[in-house]
């Protein structure tokens, strides 16, 4: 009951995650061919601005409210109430700096997006503490309503706004919608609403566990995101806007597939943090199905990338190709992480998050330092080299914790990266025949995937099976359901 309990909301999160960016990748493309590269690198400083603008307004207390075992009413509302007020400050604070931001950046234009797109802040302080509470509960079906209608709505807004030629304003006007409606569809689709209580206690309980979470994800994103910040300075808008599609479009993939497994696996992880052994279990199957996904996804679009390029956004993105193609192999491992860290989490062992945290980002910080004055190129290869090195650092405690060593999960990640070489490798090959992008993709496309299921086959890869397994349990049933 708990394992089709857990498989039907990872199929709701898959669904949600896949179905928004379908539409998602859809506009991306209408946009790209009517907006100019320079568009996309200023609205790409602001986003990253408020994204670790958010993470200091989350305070770690979602991932708290979810792992704490007796969680109730007044954990959420505090938490809801405080993230009003902050979220207050943080948007008055920036929009007090944006002219600072915009001398910096030498874009005077940029003051009045700031601005605008700094009030994802409040709405966001609005939606944090429903989505842990569908996440705690794993009511993940609501999320697939809200981010599809959100998704939608700011599509026609932005394609709209593009055509109309408002430029830069098209993809300020599609981020806000997209998230004011997301909002509006969750509260009205989650039942919870705050009561008229407020606890400085439950804050204190709920940031001894969530601060060092939040100081984790502080790293991790201002790590991230601070290459693209520091291309914006030190480079062109264009620069920036080449390394952030070539970034976008293949994190896309691995980061919904990512995010769809890292939201069921912490809340149903931290369910069993008793039992060590059930978390082992749970942490070696999410590594070998997931990469059993992403990697051929991975491979596909690295040696697809040039025709995929020209075919869909037009020729005058193709200087992105080389950035998607060093981020399909950064991003490849990206569920292992996400495996690793997440028993670390489920087991209670915050302190060990952040510890790890802490590592990586000062081995990350000296390579970032040591390559930024090198072009965006080498500092795309650089977030290679520390992805394949912080794969070994996550997994090192759980050697520990759970008797699950990093060789261990090599070995069980194997098969997978084999399958996937050898499918490269063979739909590479049809490159050299010197068709057409169109009949090139036509032959690499199905040629891929009859290669990986064939060889999942005749070489009996468990993933392959358990997938099999479960869509013959549950799409029946699922069936059956909706036809009475």
């Amino acid at each position: 009951m708990e394992n089709k309990k857990i498989t039907s909301n990872l199929f709701w999160r898959l669904a949600e995650r896949f179905g928004a960016q379908s539409v998602t990748l859809i506009v991306s493309v209408a946009l790209a061919r009517l907006l100019d590269p320079e568009v996309y690198g200023m609205v790409a400083i602001v986003t990253v601005i408020t994204t670790i603008l958010q993470v200091f307004l989350d305070g770690g207390f979602s991932n708290a409210l979810i792992q704490k075992k007796d969680a109730d009413d007044i954990d959420f509302s505090s938490v809801f109430y405080f993230n009003i007020v902050f979220g207050l400050i943080l948007y008055i604070i920036l929009f007090l700096i944006a002219p600072l931001i915009a001398d910096f950046y030498h874009m005077p234009d940029l003051t009045p997006v700031i601005r605008v797109l700094g009030l994802t802040l409040i709405i966001f302080s609005l939606k944090s503490v429903q989505q842990a509470y569908v996440s705690r509960n794993m009511m993940f079906k609501r999320f697939f309503f809200s981010t599809l209608g959100g998704t939608l709505g700011a599509a026609v807004v932005g394609i709209t706004l593009a055509y109309l030629g408002y430029g830069v304003w098209a993809l300020v006007a599609q981020h806000l919608f997209n998230m004011l409606v997301d909002t509006i569809i969750l509260w009205f689709t989650v039942k919870w609403r705050p009561k008229a209580v407020f606890s400085f206690e439950r804050l204190k309980v709920l940031l001894s566990y969530g601060w060092k979470l939040l100081a984790s994800a502080l790293l991790d994103t201002i790590y991230t995101d601070i290459r693209q910040l520091i291309i914006g300075r030190m480079y062109s808008p264009s620069d920036l806007a080449y390394y952030n599609q070539g970034s976008k479009y293949t994190g896309t993939v691995v980061t919904n597939i990512n995010a769809s497994i890292d939201s069921v696996l912490l809340p149903t992880m931290s369910k069993a943090q008793d039992d060590v052994g059930t978390v082992k279990n749970m942490t070696r199957r999410a590594i070998k199905t997931s990469t059993y996904i992403i990697m051929p996804m991975m491979m596909g679009i690295a040696v697809c990338a040039e025709p995929l390029v020209k075919l869909i956004f037009t020729s005058k993105w193709l200087p992105c190709v080389p950035y998607m193609r060093v981020f399909c192999f950064t991003y490849a491992f990206y569920p292992v992480h996400t495996a690793n860290l997440n028993a670390i989490k489920a087991l209670g062992r915050s302190d060990l998050f952040l510890k790890l945290e802490i590592i990586k980002k000062s081995y990350m910080a000296v390579v970032l330092i040591c390559t930024m004055w090198f072009g965006p190129m080498i500092m795309a290869y650089s977030c290679l080299f520390t992805s394949v090195l912080s794969q070994m650092v996550n997994s090192w405690p759980n050697r520990k914790l759970m008797d699950y060593k990093y060789g261990e999960q090599l070995k069980d990640m194997f098969p997978q990266i084999g399958l996937s070489c050898l499918m490269g490798i063979v739909v590479f090959c049809v490159t050299f025949l010197g068709l057409s992008d169109i009949i090139t993709l036509l032959i690499q496309i199905p040629l891929g995937v009859l290669i990986y299921v064939t060889g999942s086959k005749v070489f009996h890869i468990d993933s392959f099976n358990f997938i099999i397994s479960i869509a013959r349990q549950y799409l029946p049933q699922k069936i059956l359901k909706h036809s009475k």
